[in-house]
């Protein structure tokens, strides 16, 4: 089967850059706004909207004899595919919570009104590439998209609205761990092909973010860890696994709050988006993106202690 659309968010990362709009309004007006906003729509947000997945084993990744007949059964020829999914490698993961949904523009409008340093007319320009929450309009999300993910933000911005809600990115390892219910699922619906009917990505020709939950969930309950929009994770960007057994692994190490702001170079991308191939809807794919490199389909989620 021939993939028609292959998505690289590292390859949409060299793209010309718009210049950074103008801040507009007082910053205390705009923050009261969102705030009301945030409020009107809190059933968008439930707070207990996660699920508990529970710690064990499992072989994360893919092993390199694999690779010749991904290449086959997905029509993917370019140099490097797959390469950095090797090796197949053995990672034991405590116990965790994460969000069932990708976190809305309602939830980050909320953030944003709790802790306008993150808003757009008070984030520094130094921070983000100039699109930072573009589509917003005098710091409200479009009305109609409430319950859409939140797109156009910077890693740094996801991590700390993990952190202001209790949690933190989920880990590589726990996102594909959570993604694949805990099995050696190859899509988390299971090992069918993806269509229009399973997931919001390029053939199912939406052209955009789809609500929060549109399509059913994997077996653990996540939502849209196939497709709608790529999905920050914690770790820094790799080339490809250590080649040994891991407990509760990050690449790139834990970062300080008090550090956050002073991350660069790229982090890792997950699940897939509306403008993806089918390839980027498996759960071992992965890719990267610059952390200040705000995309209209790159967005997250968030993980929690289990306790």
């Amino acid at each position: 089967m021939a993939v028609c659309i292959i998505q690289s968010s590292s390859e949409a990362a060299t793209g010309k850059l718009m210049s950074h709009p103008k801040a507009s309004g007082n910053a205390a007006r705009v923050a009261a706004a969102v705030f009301a906003v945030a409020a009107a729509v809190v059933r968008a947000a439930p707070r207990d909207d996660t699920a508990l997945v529970a710690g064990g084993s499992f072989r994360m990744g893919t092993p390199a004899t694999a690779i010749a007949e991904l290449r086959s059964r997905y029509g993917v020829d370019f140099p490097g595919a797959f390469d950095s999914e090797v090796p197949a490698h053995l990672v034991t993961l405590s116990a965790f919570r994460i969000d069932r949904h990708e976190v809305t523009n309602a939830r980050f409008a909320e953030f944003t009104a709790r802790h306008p340093e993150w808003s757009k007319p008070r984030l520094s320009k130094q921070m983000h590439n100039g699109h930072y929450l573009e589509h917003w309009t005098d710091g409200q999300p479009p009305p109609a998209q409430l319950d859409h993910p939140v797109v156009y933000v910077t890693w740094h911005a996801a991590q700390a609205f993990c952190r202001a809600a209790g949690g933190r990115l989920p880990t590589e390892a726990e996102w594909e761990y959570a993604a694949r219910s805990r099995s050696d699922d190859e899509f988390p619906w299971g090992s069918v092909l993806p269509d229009a009917k399973k997931a919001n990505y390029g053939e199912s020709s939406r052209g955009g973010t789809a609500p929060v939950g549109s399509y059913a969930p994997n077996r653990l309950g996540l939502y849209d860890v196939a497709g709608n929009v790529w999905e920050f994770v914690l770790d820094e960007w790799q080339p490809a696994y250590a080649d040994r057994a891991q407990t509760n692994p990050m690449a790139g190490g834990v970062v300080a709050d008090d550090k956050l702001r002073s991350v660069t170079g790229r982090r890792v991308l997950r699940g897939g988006s509306y403008d993806g191939g089918v390839v980027n809807l498996r759960t071992r794919w992965r890719d990267s993106h610059e952390v200040t490199n705000a995309k209209p389909f790159v967005g997250f989620r968030c993980a929690y202690s289990a306790k």
